[in-house]
């Protein structure tokens, strides 16, 4: 959450700092701020999108040298003030901060009694003064000396007046990387806001800090040793990264049509059509080791997770393994047994999710083994995990997850297809799975060239200030799922629920004001599950149902929404589709920003 920017080279810092904060705002967009460093630091900041701040923006502001953040907040409502960056009471000193410190209050009861008057509610202020007070000679040193006192998360960025040569950036839980360009320099939370100038780039590790100047970049520990950290060309194509940008149409939209082509790209090279099993060399596991895995562990957060729960029950399904998912949130503060038996894959888009991260170690300090599915290469998550899977989504920035989610899924389908085939999945039920994999991309299509009744439905459903979305085993993730869309860009209650538990108490709340979506696959269940629609429908519940083709739903009064038939374990991706297109529609019928949820960001990189 949050994102930093910074630049020291032979241009004007200014624009630069504004065009890769406007690349960063899906990770915070309640204000944002920048500092440049010319005869003094100066510095201009707006509560609001980086547009508002580039209106507020003098013609002219020099400087060569500068750092930039948007915020998406912790400590304090967003205002003018609270934005970043913060500044000693001089303004000698400029400080960007993505994290939490732990130990802020303590902090600024410490500054204030020295008799310092603290202009904002952040926790990012106190470091600025922390490095002012400093006497250490230079400004490696007294950034250095600042953080010795502090506790908590931070990837950060700072600025002296005395030293307009250089920033000095350091990194504890909370991502960095620097980018390197011709005679200048740049630092960014994210590479989205570096593409546009450079794809060679150094990642900073925990505990690390750097120094930029025009010239080039060193990296060194707390006790000022050098560390050999070195960069590397990212394989990325700058031109994914235009969009979210530039374009007028929601991200969001534009996200979700390119779903097919996504799907495509996780697949491509993978499947082995002759043994009916799948390729995954990025795990770093042979046959031996993949059949001595006695249960699978998946930990994610958000959409992640309930991804995590499709590909349990695949994995389940498939490679006869227990297998389940948990928040990765709850994970570590449980104290869980590691079994050294259990293979434990870590789900996040970004790589970053800082719960997911520290499950990671957690589950490497007791020497557990543990693969990353992320869709950023070279993510902290990437780098921490023993071995992996790329997504290969293309880059995501609406703040409501769509193509990654998707991609997660057939993720852990390859990941099921080939631990099944090590074990007694049989080569023929193989083939027939790479045949359903393959056909997924022309049948995401066929679903989202429906958009039309969707977008009605969606429009319908908005008039509901609260609603349920059902499912029972395969479809239970599904409805988690839709429930999390809606809720999260529509700002509507709603609440997941497995079918076979609304008897059990929810049924209470079923009212002709309560609509239900419900997940309702051909398969075993099917009749179990219509058998619960006519529950709702007696006690005058509104019903959407996501089925297949030739479901009979009887005498239901229903509106109906059919998606193309794969195997039946493969299904559940098709299910979710539709239900990302009524959420967008829904959250568009209100008037909201789908792309900038309130209250949320893209990566969750603080607890």
């Amino acid at each position: 959450m949050c994102g930093i920017v910074g630049y020291v080279g032979g241009q004007q810092a200014a624009p630069l700092l504004t065009e890769g904060l406007a690349r960063l705002e899906h990770r915070g967009y309640d204000s944002a701020g920048i500092a440049v460093v010319g005869s003094a630091v100066r510095v201009v900041k707006r509560a609001g999108r980086v547009q508002e701040l580039v209106g507020a923006m003098p013609k002219r502001i020099a400087g060569r040298t500068g750092i930039g953040h948007t915020r998406w907040a912790t400590h304090g409502p967003a205002s003018d003030v609270n934005a970043h960056p913060h500044t000693d009471a001089t303004g000698t000193v400029a400080v960007v901060h993505n994290g939490i410190l732990d130990n802020a209050g303590a902090l600024r009861r410490r500054l204030e009694d020295a008799g310092v008057e603290l202009a904002s509610d952040t926790d990012t202020e106190v470091i600025a003064h922390l490095v002012a007070r400093s006497e250490a000679d230079t400004l490696e040193a007294k950034v250095v000396e600042a953080l010795a006192v502090i506790e908590g998360t931070y990837g950060l960025a700072v600025v002296h007046a005395d030293f307009p040569d250089r920033v000095v950036v350091a990194r504890n839980g909370s991502p960095l990387l620097v980018g390197v360009g011709e005679k200048e320099m740049f630092v960014a939370s994210d590479l989205a806001a570096l593409v546009r100038h450079t794809t060679t780039v150094a990642h900073l590790d925990d505990g690390e800090l750097a120094t930029i100047t025009a010239s080039g970049f060193t990296t060194f520990r707390a006790d000022l040793t050098r560390t050999d950290t070195s960069a590397h060309r990212v394989d990325v194509d700058p031109s994914a990264y235009e969009h979210g940008a530039t374009g007028t149409e929601p991200r969001m939209h534009t996200e979700m049509l390119e779903q097919p082509a996504s799907v495509e790209r996780t697949l491509r090279g993978r499947l082995d059509e002759r043994f009916g099993t799948a390729h995954l060399g990025g795990l770093g596991m042979d046959p031996r080791e993949l059949r001595a895995v006695q249960r699978v562990k998946i930990l994610g957060c958000g959409s992640a997770y309930y991804a995590g729960q499709m590909g349990a029950q695949l994995i389940e399904e498939l490679a006869r393994v227990p297998a389940d998912a948990e928040a990765a949130s709850e994970f570590r503060y449980r104290d869980a047994v590691i079994d050294p038996d259990t293979l434990y894959v870590a789900v996040s888009q970004s790589g970053e999710t800082v719960d997911t991260l520290l499950a990671v170690e957690e589950i490497r300090r007791k020497g557990g083994r543990v693969v990353g599915l992320v869709n950023v290469v070279g993510s902290a998550i990437a780098r921490a995990c023993d071995g992996g899977i790329y997504l290969h989504a293309g880059p995501e920035t609406a703040v409501a997850s769509t193509k990654a989610v998707t991609t997660m899924f057939v993720g852990f389908a390859l990941l099921a297809l080939q631990l099944g085939r090590v074990r007694d999945l049989s080569v023929a039920d193989g083939k027939r799975l790479v045949a359903g994999l393959g056909r997924l991309p022309e049948q995401i299509e066929d679903v989202l060239a429906g958009e039309d009744r969707l977008a009605d439905i969606g429009k319908t459903l908005a008039r509901a200030e609260s609603m349920f979305f059902v499912g029972r085993v395969r479809g239970y993730p599904v409805a988690r799922e839709g429930a999390q869309k809606l809720k999260e860009i529509s700002y509507r209650h709603a609440e997941a629920y497995q079918m076979s538990e609304l008897k059990h108490g929810p049924l209470a709340l079923i009212s002709p004001d309560v609509p239900t979506v419900a997940i309702v696959p051909d398969d075993e269940l099917t009749d179990r599950n219509i058998g619960a629609l006519h529950e709702i429908a007696a006690r005058g519940g509104p019903l959407v149902v996501v089925t297949h083709p030739g479901v009979d739903l009887g005498d239901l009064v229903a509106e109906r929404i059919d998606v193309p038939r794969n195997e039946k374990e493969l299904d559940p991706l098709l299910l979710t589709i539709p239900l990302q297109l009524v959420a967008y529609h829904a959250a568009l019928t209100l008037g909201h920003d789908v792309d900038r949820p309130r209250n949320l960001a893209k990566s969750v990189t603080v607890e």
